[in-house]
């Protein structure tokens, strides 16, 4: 929820001051509460705490002040009614739809997702009934297709990963509303501070927040948000009851991380946008998808669509898989990791990690190529980068 006092602030303000509630002791800090339950002066008031007619903490799988705080600065940040911090980023998205179908509904998905995303969609929604389907999400004659029968939710990534493609989030959104959709959108490779899809028409906004949220490698951890209503009446009961809660201690680390978050994002996508271009000038290197580029696929999308590009590059490399192991066995500072959004730069290989389990013939939908590398870049000197990667092109070449 936004916090009035400092709501005309901008958004690095906002991260370092929206939603605190300091203690009688008056810390500096945002105060820590590691505690599993909460007591109650009288009998009454726990009857009163569980009817809901007094407000107070009850058990920490329910509610949690240093929850409640990192809940607050998300939801303020994203312009958001309301916000539930789960306990990881795919605890988010599967809480956001299974909160929200049941047997018998629909439920349509851009075919570029997340591999756990791609496999909640295609394995665990038909196991209860729910019918699924997938569109290229760039093509908005796909989902006029399929959202011209009633649906009930629609995913979608954008940027998506590992590809970085970007879907128009306005058009499909009133294409999904007209098929009575929640539109659930999966907002990491932009962050809350490139892309705000809510404003762009989209109902639901997912995080993983252990990508750029903490962005330093320590905690998982995720949030959902969207109007306040949906959260109350539709997650809320789900989340409650199925456990799927934050550790107050992972939400007090990401209220440190959200503290820098302005500086380490804006740092690293000038680090990215100068990696793309490194990568696209080596002759070793097929393609490279960036959407800071003039050469992007939907670079006029993104410029309308957010406030600035990426952290994260995908690139091609010539020779396939063995091109792509030997480019990333010969780095020395950049780690081989599946993991992104971190201060440190990593690089991962999705045909054999990520996206493995979705399939040969579904990553070439995607354009996922066994020569594919996803770079999340990082914060260290861009000099010592791209010294690095020409580490990797030069053991390219010399295959």
């Amino acid at each position: 929820m936004s916090n009035d006092s400092t709501s005309t602030y901008r958004p690095a303000t906002r991260l370092l001051h929206a939603g605190i509630e300091r203690t009688p002791f008056g810390e500096t800090s945002e105060a820590m509460f590691l505690t599993s339950g909460f007591v109650y002066d009288n009998a009454e008031q726990a009857e009163a705490t569980f009817t809901g007619d007094v407000v107070h903490y009850q058990y920490s799988r329910f509610g949690n002040p240093t929850v409640a705080a990192l809940e607050s600065r998300l939801a303020d940040l994203e312009g958001a009614e309301a916000c539930i911090a789960t306990s990881t980023g795919m605890g988010a998205v599967s809480s956001a739809l299974l909160s929200h179908v049941k047997a018998g509904d629909r439920v349509v998905a851009s075919r570029a997702l997340f591999g756990s995303c791609h496999w909640i969609v295609a394995n665990l929604l038909p196991r209860y009934g729910v019918e699924t389907e997938f569109v290229d999400g760039r093509d908005l004659d796909a989902w006029a297709a399929a959202l011209s029968r009633p649906t009930a939710a629609v995913l979608l990534e954008s940027p998506s990963n590992p590809m970085l493609d970007i879907l128009d989030l306005r058009a499909i959104s009133d294409l999904a509303h007209a098929a009575g959709a929640l539109v659930v959108v999966d907002n990491v490779f932009a962050t809350p501070l490139y892309q705000k899809p809510l404003e762009l028409g989209a109902d639901v906004v997912v995080y993983s927040c252990t990508k750029h949220i903490d962005g330093q490698g320590r905690v998982l951890g995720g949030a959902v948000l969207g109007r306040r209503d949906w959260i109350t009446d539709t997650l809320q009961p789900f989340t409650r009851n199925t456990g799927n809660a934050l550790s107050p201690f992972n939400a007090w680390v990401m209220l440190k991380g959200l503290e820098t978050l302005s500086l380490r994002v804006r740092a690293m996508t000038e680090n990215a946008a100068a990696v793309a271009d490194h990568l696209a000038a080596a002759d070793c290197v097929t393609r490279v998808f960036y959407p800071g580029r003039t050469d992007h696929p939907q670079y006029e999308l993104a410029k309308r669509q957010m406030s600035d590009a990426s952290t994260l590059v995908a690139f091609e490399v010539a020779g396939g898989k063995e091109g792509a192991f030997a480019f990333m066995n010969a780095l020395r500072l950049i780690a081989i990791s599946n993991n992104l959004g971190d201060a440190r730069s990593m690089v991962t290989h999705p045909a054999t990690t990520t996206h493995m389990k979705i399939g040969a013939e579904e990553r070439a939908r995607l354009g996922i190529s066994d020569g594919a590398i996803r770079f999340s870049v990082g914060l260290e000197d861009i000099a010592d980068l791209k010294d690095d990667l020409d580490r990797g092109l030069a053991a390219l070449r010399s295959r």
